[in-house]
């Protein structure tokens, strides 16, 4: 199969002199986004060949708590839904949503 688009999604971190992240910023060709800061970012790449996945996760200084928790809260619901599109499985999809309802429970954020 012949690709007939290529799109570039680009991080750039710029670290302190311990190499701890200080800035973040994402580009993304096809999103129209040009060096957009963010705080934190979870990155996962699923390797076929080795049947494994590479990850990136930062976060800058700047990242308060309180966002954090937000941050993974937001990023389980996707993680759910993005499962139920990839697999069709609903019943865990909803099993992921109420971990998700639970989680937020627990750290005393607002379901959003």
């Amino acid at each position: 199969m012949a690709v007939k688009h290529n799109s570039e999604i680009k991080i750039k971190v710029g670290l302190d002199e311990n190499k701890v992240p200080e800035k973040l910023f994402w580009s993304a060709d096809d999103g129209d986004i040009k060096n957009m800061e963010s705080k934190a970012l979870l990155l996962s790449v699923w390797d076929g060949v080795n049947k494994d996945t590479y990850k990136i996760n930062l976060w800058t200084k700047e990242m308060p708590v309180n966002e954090m928790i937000q941050f993974f809260h937001q990023t389980l619901g996707s993680m759910a839904e993005t499962f139920e599109l990839a697999t069709g499985d609903e019943k865990m999809s909803a099993t992921m949503r109420d971990f998700c309802d639970y989680y937020a429970e627990k750290m005393g954020i607002k379901k959003q």
